[in-house]
């Protein structure tokens, strides 16, 4: 599980994402997420954006959420040997049709901890085979690992976007 995937393993466009997950690390880096969001968006301004734009606080968080739902969908696909490439996603499309105003950016961070711990599930229950089974996703071979792992990394990669340009943290 937490072998760093081969650079085979994923598209290389992932590669930072999975760069940023320490190897070794996988299982212990999804399970600290959750709390370490949770820590950083304290006191932050749901509707704030770094610049006129770009998304806001809240559409950064959804838009981890989605992304990481696309993701497990992939790995899942993948570890039952579901051979149908998978198609991309437009994540620009995806966040202007989510309408994110009416909810406050604690029930936006409980509903990214409802995906995690579904993705946490998933990753718990898959047989050590299966982390190296692979399929075709956005027109690129996948393995489970490598969708985990971006997965992690994705996280990573916004986290520090929040700290970064929007100051959070």
């Amino acid at each position: 599980m937490d072998r760093r995937p081969a650079p085979s393993e994923y598209a290389p466009f992932y590669a930072g994402y999975v760069a940023a997950v320490p190897a070794e690390a996988l299982a212990g880096t999804l399970r600290a997420q959750p709390d370490a969001l949770g820590r950083l968006l304290d006191g932050a301004a749901a509707d704030a954006a770094y610049a006129p734009g770009k998304w806001t606080v809240r559409q950064v968080l959804v838009h981890v959420a989605d992304t990481e739902r696309v993701f497990a969908y992939r790995a899942l696909c993948f570890a039952r040997g579901d051979a149908t490439p998978l198609p991309s996603f437009d994540e620009n499309a995806w966040a202007a049709a989510a309408d994110v105003s009416g909810r406050t950016l604690a029930q936006t961070l409980a509903e990214f901890r409802a995906v995690r711990a579904a993705t946490v599930a998933l990753v718990d229950g898959l047989p050590a085979a299966a982390w190296d089974r692979a399929g075709t996703a956005s027109g690129n071979p996948m393995t489970v690992r490598g969708a985990a792992f971006v997965i992690a990394g994705h996280t990573a990669h916004h986290m520090a976007v929040l700290r970064d340009r929007y100051g959070l943290g």
